[in-house]
């Protein structure tokens, strides 16, 4: 078992680079423009967006890497090796930054704007709590996935 570390390590520093480069763009770029529509445009824009992201490579990805990140924290503990304990944090720092944040915070507004009634109350939604706490919550995801792609490097490195 301890014999597929290093390639765990290397796939969850693809998987949390993934995520991590998904989680920019839309702090970057994707969430600015949709703010600049009208909301009515904004949030159909989002929920399409919502709903065409659930699709299996995304979960893979994502899941996935989740995954990668739980059995590494676990060989952490059991191997001990040299870069082991890079490794385990970057698997914590997934698992809760990224995982964690997500199944709380972001699926939740994602779940209560494509509820929103059209019109006025998925306007306010919008506008005030969704470019706001999920832009917010979602630069919180970034910086997790980056950080632990940058301990699953490390720690790939010290194995």
């Amino acid at each position: 078992m301890v014999a597929l570390v290093p390639a765990l390590a290397f796939a969850a520093a693809i998987g949390s680079g993934l995520m991590a480069g998904l989680f920019f763009v839309f702090s970057v770029c994707i969430m600015q423009a949709l703010s600049r529509l009208p909301p009515d445009q904004g949030v159909a824009a989002m929920n399409a967006i919502n709903v065409v992201i659930q699709n299996p490579l995304f979960l893979f990805a994502f899941m996935g890497t989740a995954l990668l990140g739980l059995i590494l924290l676990v060989m952490a503990f059991i191997w001990g090796g040299q870069g082991s304990y890079l490794l385990a944090a970057g698997g914590l720092v997934y698992l809760l930054g990224t995982l964690a944040v997500t199944i709380v915070i972001n699926v939740p507004l994602n779940d209560a704007l494509a509820a929103a009634p059209a019109g006025q109350a998925a306007a306010e939604l919008w506008q005030q709590r969704y470019l706001t706490d999920w832009v917010r919550w979602n630069h919180v995801r970034t910086i997790a996935s980056t950080g632990a792609l940058a301990l699953f490097v490390l720690g790939f490195g010290r194995i």
